[in-house]
């Protein structure tokens, strides 16, 4: 079969519930005549999900983004150092700037990608007001040593948990760690709303505080503190109910697929250390390369053929252009020139794994 004929492979492609099933939610929207403004089916969907993940304090956003952002309104943090992470997608440290707030850079641990807590405590300075680690492909960070560290010096914890729905580590959600932790529900993601976010609420009055300012700081007439548009529609939230339905069918296919793309590569790549007692999602397939040159030969041959991994995460974002200075992060910095993620979505047939790493060892 010739490139032309064949159909592409991207890294990913969004899982789309049967129609009827979504159109039934639509038919739900019309009835009652409300869109958005804690409409019943975005009710319905916090409620179903805050079960699912254990969530006492559940907020549906417009998306991860602005989960963040809202995390460190609700928290008071308006200005001062935010110690995160520079391997992520751009949005955590995006967000901390957002907000007036300077991204404190700490290097990443080798073998699972997620912050080095070894390096947290020198980063600490009379400014600093809290941590902003990242689950990183749905990976556990070590959620129990950035507790104590917090704990000692009274900073905050804020989780970019984007890639951590579905994962469970020591028997809880991994999202139910850290003063809030914040989903994506953008359609790339293992579960998704087409667009959307959460923020997981430890404390009942961060919550309150939280669901305040998502609603433009205001109840009816009465103006409590400034706001901002956060809320989501009713037709995502549809989307969402939809999805959720198959949730469990969905983890269970990018699970077989992972194990096969394990089998056929053999470990010829290294692959993300997996904690002891993470149950994973399989929200991604990471896979770091002996180089970048060799990163750029397999992208080269997996392109000429229609497959298109993507650089997760690349640069590492320390380096990024528009920052004021540069923190030296040399573990991010060589794992960020050598990882991508290989395709991994409901549809991906076998046939098309097997496809994909038969080119990947002709490129090796």
């Amino acid at each position: 079969m010739t490139v032309e004929a064949r159909e592409k492979i991207f890294v990913t492609k969004p899982y789309l519930p049967p129609k009827e099933e979504y159109l039934a939610y639509v038919d739900r929207i019309y009835e009652s005549g409300q869109l958005t403004n804690a409409g019943p089916l975005v009710c319905e969907l916090e409620r179903v999900l805050a079960d699912y993940l254990g969530a006492e304090h559940f907020q549906y956003v417009t998306n991860g983004t602005i989960a963040l952002q809202l995390a460190l309104k609700a928290l008071g943090i308006e200005d001062g150092e935010i110690i995160t992470t520079p391997f992520s997608y751009v949005a955590t440290t995006s967000s901390i700037l957002w907000e007036r707030c300077k991204p404190v850079f700490v290097d990443i641990e080798p073998d699972n990608f997620t912050i080095d807590v070894s390096k947290i405590e020198t980063a600490i300075t009379p400014d600093t007001r809290a941590i902003m680690p990242v689950h990183v492909f749905g990976y556990p960070c070590d959620v129990d040593g950035i507790q104590k560290i917090a704990d000692k010096y009274g900073l905050k914890v804020i989780y970019d948990a984007a890639h951590a729905f579905g994962s469970v580590y020591k028997g809880k959600s991994l999202v139910s760690y850290g003063d809030i932790s914040t989903l994506s529900f953008h359609a790339t993601k293992l579960f998704h709303t087409v667009e959307g976010g959460a923020c997981i609420v430890k404390d009942k009055d961060v919550s309150a505080k939280l669901d305040l300012i998502k609603r433009f700081g205001h109840n009816g007439d009465e103006h409590f503190t400034l706001g901002i548009n956060g809320k989501q529609s009713e037709f995502h939230a549809g989307m969402g109910l939809a999805n959720f339905a198959h949730i469990g069918e969905i983890k269970a296919k990018r699970k077989a697929i992972t194990e096969l793309y394990d089998s056929l590569l053999g470990g010829k790549l290294q692959r993300p250390a997996n904690k002891n007692g993470l149950e994973y999602n399989y929200a991604y397939y990471p896979v770091l390369f002996e180089s970048e040159e060799q990163l750029l030969r397999v992208f080269e041959k997996l392109n000429s053929e229609g497959v298109y991994p993507r650089r997760y995460f690349y640069p590492s974002l320390n380096k990024l252009p528009y920052l004021k200075e540069y923190t030296p992060c040399p573990v991010s910095e060589e794992i960020s020139s050598r990882i991508a993620c290989l395709p991994l979505f409901v549809d991906l047939s076998g046939e098309d794994v097997e496809f994909i790493t038969k080119l990947i060892k002709e490129a090796l």
